[in-house]
């Protein structure tokens, strides 16, 4: 028996199927999503897939951390400010943390002096680094990947299927 909000249940994302994407997406949403990486993720459906390939690859902290940044970037009271500015530092940035980012030196260090007085703006230069990590590797890896591969030819399949009618 599990408690809501207990370590056992599983986010929602994480049992979504790349079949259940095939159904709520439709071919022209998924056949975008190799546009760009800010294609990808602003669409759910594109995000859902995107987490479930980098979990697969055991990289998928980069994702939550750029998206913990991007909620972090949203706080509008300074308390909450500063404790989710120590939770994504705990969770990301800090040595050993949990979810461990790779990012170089001065950054974490930066971010680490930084840290006691947080403001909107402390993760930047980190999100930026992750975002580009993810821009320039995962996601051509992603769109590379048979999961992705054959979403789209799904999609496409769907779509052939639904005009056929119209022959």
């Amino acid at each position: 028996d599990t408690e809501p909000g207990s370590s056992t249940l599983k986010p929602l994302w994480e049992s979504v199927t790349f079949s259940h994407i095939a159904l709520r997406s439709n071919t022209e949403e998924t056949l975008a999503w190799s546009d760009s990486v800010d294609t990808l993720l602003a669409n759910k459906d594109g995000l859902a897939a995107f987490r479930k390939f980098l979990k697969s690859e055991f990289s998928e902290e980069n994702v939550e951390f750029w998206l913990a940044c991007e909620d972090f970037k949203r706080t509008k009271s300074s308390a909450s400010i500063a404790a989710k500015a120590q939770k994504i530092y705990a969770d990301f940035i800090e040595a050993d943390a949990p979810k461990e980012i790779n990012i170089d030196f001065h950054t974490r260090n930066h971010i680490s002096q930084n840290i006691s007085e947080p403001t909107l703006s402390c993760f930047d230069d980190a999100q930026r680094l992750i975002y580009s990590l993810m821009a320039k590797d995962s996601f051509p890896r992603f769109l590379r990947s048979k999961e992705y591969k054959e979403l789209a030819k799904k999609q496409e399949n769907r779509n052939e299927k639904r005009w056929l009618p119209f022959l």
